[in-house]
């Protein structure tokens, strides 16, 4: 949580940004894009005066930086552990948390989603995360990446205002190594492909992304076959065991990738997926099974592995496929 801060412009400063000055003046712990908010949110004034992030400072301003409102942040009594829903923890040490997230959970406090989320997961077992909180009041702290509610997984959290931006960056920067395992529709038929189609909000349906965006964004997904299943009836279309490596990690782009070559995740009825998933899945068959990072303090490089969620598991099992560790860390290292 931030702490008040008066900050005095000086000659350099001059018609430098405001939201460029004060990240400048809270580096590293708290970047442009969250002082944006703050001031949006009016915790940062002029003189006295809420001002704008693109507003010029002038030699002499007073920036005031204040605290989010009592009440907005925190409160202990809402994540009790014996409360708040249970979570895999992969890692953890004095700069970061991971996690295996559960299919079903959200990453953080939303419209429609006010409880049961990760965060509230968290805050119950690691509650001096409530220092992480954004500094606009909002509840996410340390969290620098997202799954999908439906998609299960690793997740890396960071637990110090130090690493936070440093996470950050290395997922704005790519340097992360992202593996996803899925289970699509159909019979893939080629082994090995990259999908290089830009991804957007889809023109119509809100809730959707698509290929075929107005404001698409550059995508890019490499997707290996692992195996491939017969239907387990006549006419239909049989199922493919899929590897996907994301360079991007635009917002469903690994759904919107798979259902864009004809081959969306079982159980995604969103993205065209059967709804049921063969009677397995009841969510779309996406799950986060890799993560490699570099430590943000040692500068390590760390690989964390989530095991296989139980429908996964259940599903291959049905088709006579049933990995060892030795098995996933091939279908992990497959260049």
């Amino acid at each position: 949580m931030i702490i008040p801060t008066t900050i005095t412009a000086g000659v350099e400063h001059e018609r430098m940004r405001l939201d460029v000055f004060v990240s400048m003046r809270l580096a590293p712990e708290y970047s442009r894009s969250q002082v944006a908010r703050m001031i949006k949110a009016g915790l940062v004034t002029v003189n006295g005066a809420v001002a704008r992030a693109s507003s010029g400072v002038r030699t002499g301003d007073r920036i005031e930086v204040a605290a989010a409102p009592a009440g907005a942040l925190y409160d202990p009594s809402n994540y009790k552990e014996g409360d708040a829903p249970e979570i895999s923890v992969i890692f953890a040490d004095d700069e970061i948390i991971v996690v295996n997230k559960p299919a079903g959970m959200t990453v953080h406090p939303a419209p429609g989603h006010p409880a049961g989320t990760l965060v509230d997961a968290l805050l119950a077992r690691f509650p001096e995360l409530a220092a992480m909180a954004e500094p606009d009041g909002v509840l996410r702290p340390g969290i620098v990446h997202r799954l999908d509610k439906d998609t299960s997984g690793v997740m890396v959290v960071a637990r110090t205002p130090f690493s936070r931006p440093a996470l950050s960056r290395q997922f704005k920067e790519r340097s992360v190594r992202k593996i996803y395992l899925a289970i699509v529709k159909g019979k893939v038929a080629r082994d090995r492909q990259t999908i290089e189609r830009p991804v957007g909000r889809h023109p119509v349906e809100r809730k959707r992304m698509s290929v075929r965006s107005h404001a698409p964004r550059d995508a890019v997904s490499h997707l290996t076959v692992l195996a491939r299943f017969d239907p387990a009836q006549a006419g239909e279309p049989g199922a493919s065991l899929v590897r996907v490596k994301p360079d991007t990690g635009r917002m469903h782009q690994i759904r919107v990738h798979l259902a864009s070559i004809g081959h969306p995740c079982l159980g995604d009825p969103l993205y065209g997926g059967k709804p049921g998933g063969d009677g397995f899945f009841h969510r779309q068959a996406l799950h986060a099974i890799a993560l490699s990072i570099t430590h943000p303090r040692s500068g390590a490089l760390l690989e964390f592995i989530a095991p296989l969620p139980t429908d996964f598991v259940e599903f291959l099992a049905q088709k006579s496929l049933a990995p060892d560790a030795r098995e996933l860390r091939r279908w992990i290292e497959l260049t």
